[in-house]
């Protein structure tokens, strides 16, 4: 793998020279010398800025292919007539077209890694391999629709060394709704003994605790606590209604919490909780979820409502834009367990180059709030991941046509080809 020396880049305030080598950040100083590392390519950036790349904590990639299908309706009758009826038609193929379409939207508005849960996995983790960015994979499971030999299946897949250096797997019970106690404990079981995170759907909707409450005497959180699902491996997904208990239990075993602000408002799911979450302690990051429900990919969207919607209680001080930077990436990478999300000697080189040319970085009284609260994602410019340009002045090769063939494709899902 090649060495990148990135010469005079903004970097927290000030002007440095940094060097990637591999694929992790090596040195950061001043004057580093091309001529001590003759093999390295060198990047002028006196007109960039460097920060970390996004970490999208939860998605649903393929998705893709259903955004502005259905829109502005209640949730059980946007599943039920619209979005279910469509997913059934997919194919493996279409879930492979689906998700190139989502990581090249997610490469261009600056994100290197996501964590789908979906079907059809092989074809995902095909497309995340052959685009060069990260991901954690889903083995999803829904005990009210997989038969008894597919949950097996499912399970044999989960240890069968299907992971790379870029690419985890993990298992996903879809929600406490759809899989219950016996195999939730053993797809909690299966991620500690394989190393593996858990990740579920979570409290996203007033309705699913009540249910909960109403079956177990115990919201959803306390039923995972009960089932002994919670702790340092564990992702929970939307998080909307926590309780006081609730935010205790995550916090005190290490659990994340996964926000998807954007859809969960224009599904009508709510607001969480989001700086009584912060001092609670819980470690929080964002995600997008489907671009069927958000209907965007954009992790810089996300980041901005995130610390805006923290302020809602009167607080301006709330969320600032360092700690909203935060929960975009670094908080993420490490929930996910990769050594990233941080721009620091031994780190995994992943990072945007941000150009300070953009009308909306101007002036740069203090990039950090102009990034969080001004800027969008056209003033993403190049994007690396693991010590390589996946973009480059905002060209990704063959980008026309994954757009033409996920166009063809949804027409054709929709019966309007």
């Amino acid at each position: 793998m090649a060495n990148i020396l990135l010469r005079s880049v903004l970097f927290k305030g000030v002007k440095r020279d940094i060097l990637i080598q591999g694929n992790k950040f090596a040195k950061i100083g001043e004057g580093i010398s091309a001529d001590d590392y003759p093999n390295a390519e060198v990047v002028d950036c006196e007109n960039f800025a460097i920060v970390p790349a996004f970490y999208n904590g939860h998605c649903h990639a393929a998705m893709t292919l259903l955004r502005g299908y259905a829109d502005d309706m209640p949730l059980m009758k946007w599943l039920q007539e619209y979005i279910w009826p469509f997913e059934a038609k997919m194919q493996p193929r279409d879930i492979e077209i689906g998700t190139r379409l989502a990581i090249l939207e997610m490469i261009k508005s600056g994100t290197v890694f996501f964590s789908d849960m979906y079907w059809h996995r092989e074809q995902t983790i095909k497309v995340v391999e052959e685009m060069g960015i990260r991901a954690t994979i889903g083995v999803t499971i829904a005990e009210n629709i997989d038969t008894p030999e597919r949950i097996e299946e499912n399970f044999r897949f989960l240890s069968g060394g299907h992971g790379s250096e870029r690419v985890k797997i993990a298992p996903m019970p879809h929600a406490i709704y759809t899989v219950g106690e016996k195999l939730f404990r053993r797809c909690a079981e299966t991620a500690r003994s394989e190393g593996m995170i858990l990740h579920t759907h979570l409290s996203e909707t007033q309705t699913e605790v009540a249910d909960c409450l109403k079956t177990y005497g115990c919201t959803p959180v306390e039923l995972l606590d009960r089932w002994g699902v919670l702790g340092c491996n564990f992702v929970g997904a939307h998080c909307v209604h926590l309780s006081d208990n609730d935010m205790a239990l995550m916090a005190k075993s290490g659990s994340t919490a996964i926000l998807n602000l954007c859809s969960n408002l224009k599904l009508g799911s709510g607001i969480p909780q989001i700086t009584k979450m912060m001092e609670s302690g819980i470690r929080l990051g964002l995600g997008t979820d489907g671009a069927s429900s958000n209907n965007n990919l954009d992790m810089h969207e996300e980041m901005k409502l995130a610390s805006l919607l923290a302020k809602a209680d009167g607080r301006a001080e709330a969320l600032t834009a360092d700690e909203a930077v935060g929960m975009a990436t670094a908080n993420v990478a490490q929930a996910y367990g990769f050594n990233a999300g941080v721009i620091a000697e031994g780190y995994l080189a992943d990072a945007l180059l941000v150009d300070l040319k953009n009308e909306r970085l101007v002036p740069n009284h203090n990039f950090i709030s102009n990034w969080v609260y001004a800027a969008d994602s056209s003033s993403v410019d190049s994007v690396i991941c693991n010590g390589r340009f996946v973009m480059r002045g905002r060209h990704i090769d063959g980008e026309e046509e994954i757009m033409l063939e996920a166009e063809k494709c949804a027409k054709r899902l929709a019966g309007k080809s």
